[in-house]
């Protein structure tokens, strides 16, 4: 397909946490028809999230912290159970993930492997998510995880079975988006 898009004006409406940009763009329809559109776009950077497995415990890893967009839409508590995730910052994907597991979880991984890549709102926004597994073991616990007080971390780390795990699911514990999507993968590969 050929570019058919022209910026036609960007402008920032917020440049507090990350930036919320209003877009004014021409898109070419395929009969040749051109439009103009108005949209907003919020761009935090793109991320990675990570889930732990232990095949021989049947096993995760995952966190539980406070999430303030989901307590506005109806979550009484705020809270979320979600796979270990983080902003790339200045990173790689790979080191930006084995970082993050490590401050999060406690774990200390030296080896992930990507499995895909997926924008996750798509018409709001920009971020792109790199999706990555990695097995555990006890072995590799070097603290107790939780975050990082200078970013105002509170994270507490879950050890689950996949079986309870994926109940969790069915029963709406689980809501996150990358975490559903992360632990039907482990279950449709066979991995667990």
């Amino acid at each position: 397909m050929i570019n058919n898009v022209k910026i036609l004006k960007s402008e920032v409406l917020s440049d507090n946490w990350y930036t919320l940009k209003k877009i004014t763009y021409q898109y070419s329809l395929n009969d040749g028809t051109v439009q103009t559109h108005d949209r907003e776009a919020y761009d935090r950077g793109n991320g990675a999230v990570i889930l732990l497995y232990n095949q021989e415990q049947q096993t995760v890893i995952l966190t539980r912290q406070f999430r303030l967009p989901t307590y506005i839409n109806g979550n009484s508590s705020g809270l979320l159970i979600e796979a270990c995730a983080g902003l790339l910052d200045k990173d790689n994907a790979e080191d930006c993930i084995k970082r993050e597991t490590e401050e999060e979880t406690g774990y200390k991984v030296t080896e992930v492997r990507k499995i895909f890549e997926a924008y996750m709102s798509p018409g709001s926004v920009t971020e792109i998510l790199y999706f990555f597994i990695a097995a555990y073991s006890k072995a590799m616990k070097v603290h107790e995880g939780g975050g990082l007080e200078h970013e105002q971390e509170n994270i507490e780390v879950l050890e689950l079975s996949i079986d309870q795990a994926m109940k969790m699911i069915n029963n709406g514990e689980i809501k996150d988006g990358k975490t559903i999507m992360l632990l039907q993968y482990i279950k449709l590969h066979q991995i667990l």
